[in-house]
């Protein structure tokens, strides 16, 4: 039997079995090795109301799969001079001064790359913190939010720590995106059209839904935790308070391009994005910025804040420590993870790079099918 036909036996069971006990209502996941396509499947539905099927060039809203990319566009500006690591956001952003107790500290492009900046989203505080009363948007929500407002509105909360201090999973990326605007004097979804999308030819991925007949139906979960139908005013399962999401954000032409989260695209033209970066950054990046994207990027004194083993490049989270880890990758693995319900993975000692986006959240984000999918690959790829 061939890794090709080991892997869809595998995959096909892995998802079969989601979909059978009503974990996911839909997925598209696809898997390149060696440069070749080895497996790329639609499953489930796209809507589940109207029974409309999936399919392989279904577009999803992307969500956190948007960090990589909006990272990725702006090594690519650094390698065009056009602002380097150490730049400090005031240097275009002038009113962003987050303070941290009676100072305003400087926040670089490199604390905005490795989200040490201070900065945190609204769902890991409490529903009476500062960010809620702020009413600052997580990047999914509040269709019609300006960029100069939600940076406005960010500002005003207090920072959770002195920028370079320690880690934390944020709004910097949101906030990296309006300076890659206020540099170039161009929008953050030209920029990446330039620099990433375009030249992979990722027609299909952008800050805008390309077809809307092709737009997935996301779902979230009821109280006995099965897919529920997301609309403009849900709140799911997050840390310590829900997180809001508004699927149709995007339809809103006012809505701020969210470098953290607001993009929508295909699970194929996310994987030739991956591939470039497995090929040390193929047409899009040279091989040194595509290290500093997928190795550790954190001072050694900050410590290990993700999963054991896992710690954070630039946009993705990497493998510093297997003998940590609880699962079956390998050294030099990155990975990431999209809110609306998507993994993706590159383990480049395989050559392999994988996608799996679903409409089903938080399942197919931090569920039983993340690791069935990932192992289900493993085990083809180890027998």
């Amino acid at each position: 039997m061939t890794f090709e036909q080991r892997l869809a036996r595998n995959l096909d069971a892995a998802i079969t079995n989601a979909l059978d006990e009503n974990r996911i209502v839909g997925t598209v996941v696809a898997v390149m090795r060696r440069g070749r396509m080895a497996f790329h499947a639609a499953r489930g539905l796209s809507d589940r109301e109207s029974g409309r099927p999936m399919r392989e060039d279904a577009i999803f809203l992307l969500a956190s799969a948007t960090k990589p990319v909006t990272s990725a566009a702006a090594l690519a500006l650094i390698e065009r001079g056009a602002f380097d690591l150490e730049t400090p956001v005031t240097r275009h952003l002038p009113e962003f001064r987050p303070r941290y107790g009676d100072v305003q500290p400087e926040i670089t492009v490199r604390h905005l790359l490795t989200h040490t900046s201070g900065l945190y989203y609204p769902f890991q505080e409490p529903e009476d913190g500062p960010a809620h009363r702020a009413d600052v948007s997580n990047g999914l929500d509040l269709p019609g939010l300006s960029g100069p407002e939600a940076m406005a509105r960010l500002a005003r909360v207090p920072l959770r720590f002195l920028p370079g201090t320690a880690y934390n999973y944020s709004l910097s990326l949101d906030v990296l995106g309006e300076f890659m605007a206020a540099a170039t004097g161009q929008s953050l979804p030209e920029i990446v059209a330039a620099t990433i999308t375009g030249p992979l030819g990722m027609t299909d991925t952008a800050f805008a839904i390309r077809d809307p007949s092709r737009l997935v139906t996301h779902y979230g979960v009821d109280a006995n935790n099965r897919p529920l139908r997301m609309d403009d005013t849900y709140w799911g399962p997050a840390l310590i308070s829900p997180v809001r999401m508004s699927p149709r954000r995007l339809f809103d032409a006012g809505s701020y391009a969210s470098g953290g989260g607001g993009m929508a695209g295909t699970a194929g033209d996310f994987l030739h994005f991956l591939e470039a970066l497995r090929l040390h950054g193929g047409d899009i990046l040279k091989p040194a910025s595509t290290r500093l994207m997928t190795t550790n990027a954190l001072p050694t004194a900050i410590p290990q804040a993700l999963e054991p083993g896992w710690t954070y490049g630039y946009g993705t989270e990497t493998l510093s420590d297997p003998g940590s880890a609880t699962g079956p990758e390998r050294p030099g693995v990155f990975k990431g993870s999209g809110g609306y319900g998507h993994r993706w993975f590159v383990d480049p000692e395989l050559e392999l790079s994988t996608v799996a986006f679903t409409n089903s959240a938080p399942e197919g984000v931090r569920g039983a099918f993340v690791s069935a999918i990932r192992d289900a690959i493993y085990a083809a790829a180890n027998t």
